[in-house]
């Protein structure tokens, strides 16, 4: 067979064929930079995508809680959507997304040990900023430095349940106490009456209670006269803990620690606790997150602690309307008494929305009905 044929024809590999490849070579000679560049650029993006999905994985984004019970009529809650309506027909349980919730909560925050005001992460000689008034800073001297607790009172501790209990007026008629009172640990706010007179709807166990400089001032006359009747309503409490936000506002710091020397002076079994500044503002910022702008509530501050602090989180008296969710029938702003908030303060029903979301992803068990079950098991 003649050389260049085979089967009887010459192999061809002209232009026509598009069988020069020295067109080809010389481009690709000359644009190799550019297809270096995009080599790199190509491996760059997809290491930064690895990266940027192991890191998801390992840091779930946070979520957003986000409100359902918007359109309703705040004076009176009888329209009330479907909803809530299923949510308070249906049996809860603790979800995964509390585990979640509880870990992110804990590392913007860290409550456990920076929620109370402790020598350890306040400093002898250290300056505390007022969350409330951003510019008043004071300085830690020796005096005041000693009025700190030594180290913070959770740390290597963690509770099963937790009941953190509000004044709603729902809780009138609830005869929800002995479950309140079945928790391992009861958080209390702004020292509500527990005598016997209200055992039955809210019960009396208290671990933790909190008071607001404004119940020293209104009812115990800033403690510069009397101070026994503030000792007697400590007493109903125990050997609680009770805690005070000295530094939240510059008015608070003076009369927060005339409520401590009282305790001592009437070797009261009550443990005082200042609320860490720099615990509320990191809490602040987590909740701005999710769309509450105003300062927060002491009883949203205090279900925020105990999502840290306990596995599971019941919450009672937390209904910030006029109305019984289930009847419609009236209710008082307090299970104690009607006496309105004199400011705006506090965005309350906002709050509930948030609260509310969370009870329907399982982080927290709201209580908006009568206790008729048997109490939960410890």
């Amino acid at each position: 067979m003649p050389a260049g044929r085979a089967g009887g024809r010459r192999l061809h590999l002209g232009p026509r064929h598009g069988g020069d490849m020295r067109p080809i070579l010389l481009e690709l000679q000359r644009s190799w930079p550019f297809l270096l560049l995009v080599l790199v650029a190509g491996t760059t993006l997809f290491l930064w995508y690895a990266v940027v999905i192991c890191r998801d994985l390992r840091n779930p984004p946070p979520m957003r809680v986000r409100p359902i019970t918007s359109g309703i009529c705040e004076s009176c809650r009888c329209d009330m959507p479907e909803m809530l309506l299923k949510l308070l027909n249906s049996s809860w349980s603790k979800q995964k997304t509390s585990d979640i919730f509880r870990f992110q909560l804990t590392s913007t925050c860290n409550g456990i040990s920076k929620a109370i005001v402790t020598q350890l992460n306040t400093p002898l000689g250290s300056k505390i900023t007022y969350d409330g008034e951003k510019r008043k800073t004071l300085k830690v001297t020796p005096k005041l430095f000693d009025t700190f607790v030594k180290e913070s009172p959770f740390i290597n501790k963690s509770f099963k349940t937790c009941s953190v209990v509000g004044n709603g007026g729902i809780l009138a008629n609830s005869s929800c106490g002995e479950e309140i009172d079945s928790a391992q640990f009861v958080i209390r706010c702004n020292l509500p009456p527990v005598h016997k007179v209200y055992k039955r709807d809210v019960g009396n166990k208290t671990n933790l209670v909190t008071s607001n400089p404004s119940i020293l001032m209104d009812k115990f006359g800033s403690l510069m006269e009397l101070r026994r009747p503030f000792v007697e309503r400590l007493g109903t409490f125990g050997d609680s803990l009770v805690l005070f936000p000295t530094f939240s506002y510059g008015q608070n710091t003076a009369v927060s620690l005339r409520a401590l020397y009282t305790v001592q002076d009437f070797r009261s079994p009550a443990r005082p606790v200042f609320l860490n500044p720099e615990y509320l503002r990191s809490l602040a910022r987590f909740w701005r997150t999710n769309g509450l702008k105003k300062r927060l509530s002491t009883g949203m501050m205090m279900a925020s602690l105990a999502l840290e602090l306990c596995d599971e989180v019941h919450l009672y008296g937390f209904w910030p309307y006029p109305r019984h969710p289930r009847d419609c029938r009236p209710l008082t702003n307090h299970y104690y008494d009607d006496l309105q908030s004199k400011s705006m303060v506090h965005a309350m029903p906002e709050e509930f929305n948030q609260l509310l979301q969370l009870y329907k992803l399982g982080v927290v068990k709201l209580h908006l009905e009568e206790c008729v079950t048997a109490p939960r098991k410890v």
